[in-house]
């Protein structure tokens, strides 16, 4: 799980670091709703992640499920911002139905991350 950690505590920092990006480029241009949507995704999603992998660390979630759901979410997320980002800066998205398949993976996580919950041992 230490290893794990590291790594999913590396790619909330960065999703963090993105995210403020996406806010002072929102707060300084014009028409930029987007990013706004694209910075609050990540930012609220990579403390999520750096929660979960607290609570896996302490045994309060299931480890094993609730690594995957904080993947989840790092992909989820990154999908999401990224194609909102992508469609403010060059006018079209990642690919059809990014946004909307990184929404459907970050419930899904969030799901995944209740049941890790419920069922807090083994992984």
């Amino acid at each position: 799980m230490r290893r794990i950690g590291h790594i999913l505590t590396v790619f909330a920092a960065i999703m963090g670091a993105v995210g403020v990006v996406l806010a002072a480029a929102s707060a300084h241009g014009a028409d930029v709703s987007r990013l706004a949507s694209a910075s609050s995704m990540l930012l609220f999603h990579a403390t999520a992640v750096l929660g979960i992998v607290a609570l896996a660390d302490r045994g309060i979630v299931h480890a094993t499920i609730g690594v995957a759901a904080a993947f989840g979410l790092v992909v989820a997320a990154s999908l999401f911002a990224g194609d909102l980002t992508l469609r403010q800066y060059d006018g079209h998205g990642l690919f059809p139905m990014a946004a909307p398949a990184g929404g459907i993976l970050l419930i899904a996580s969030w799901l995944a991350l209740a049941i890790a919950a419920a069922w807090p041992k083994g992984g």
